[in-house]
């Protein structure tokens, strides 16, 4: 590597992603932080879970993992060793990527600013669990996904991103879960990028983006 190169790659937001399972938004976000000129690299990979798909993954990919086992732990303790091991990394900003585990207040709050998660529906409709399923049920017409700073609150915090996808006549949860994914794998690496280029500021609830582009027209399901 030049010595302009590593300069540039000093100068990338190190990234850790936590995960429980098979980390398919995390592999999106491998994927993007390993173009040129994406302004984050991900440094490292934990999950509370050892069996959790993703790990392999990872570690087919370069990048470094870790296991922090959070079965009957308690919550405070769990946290306080997922604290120093980031740390320890020298991470700046932490995703989550299907990371089944509610954080404890204090552990937020000390990166409250520089945490990101995904949920599988525009919130603040449909948070929790079993989220396709009740779109379904429920006869949504339109469902989708947003990226949102993470809070003390689950499912909750300053939205970045959101994608929306219809939901057609018929349609399965396995369908609806299929359209969303797709659109989680295009707004999470996106709004990764906003954040490690320092282009989002948040007010109470609501996030600015500077040089942010307009979205032109709307998602109209069924179309009249």
């Amino acid at each position: 590597m030049t010595a302009t190169g590593a300069a540039s790659a000093a100068a990338r937001k190190a990234v850790a992603i936590l995960i429980s399972g098979r980390g398919s938004n995390m592999a999106a976000l491998i994927d993007a932080a390993a173009a040129a000129g994406y302004p984050a690299r991900i440094a490292l990979v934990i999950s509370n879970r050892a069996n959790a798909e993703g790990l392999a993954e990872a570690r087919a990919k370069g990048i470094a993992t870790a296991v922090i086992e959070s079965k009957g732990r308690d919550r405070a303790a769990f946290d306080a060793e997922l604290d120093a091991r980031l740390k320890q990394d020298g991470i700046e900003i932490v995703c989550l990527a299907g990371f089944m585990r509610l954080l404890t207040p204090g552990f937020v709050q000390g990166w409250q600013g520089r945490m990101i998660n995904i949920h599988p529906s525009l919130l603040p409709a449909f948070k929790g669990l079993d989220v396709h399923r009740r779109v379904v049920e429920a006869g949504a017409k339109i469902t989708g996904c947003t990226v949102h700073f993470v809070v003390p609150e689950m499912d909750d915090g300053p939205i970045i991103a959101q994608a929306a996808v219809p939901v057609p006549d018929g349609a399965t949860p396995d369908d609806v879960a299929a359209a969303v994914l797709a659109q989680e794998h295009v707004i999470y690496p996106a709004a990764l990028r906003w954040l490690a280029e320092g282009k989002l500021a948040v007010s109470g609830n609501s996030v600015t983006m500077r040089g942010a582009g307009s979205a032109e027209g709307a998602l109209i399901s069924p179309r009249p």
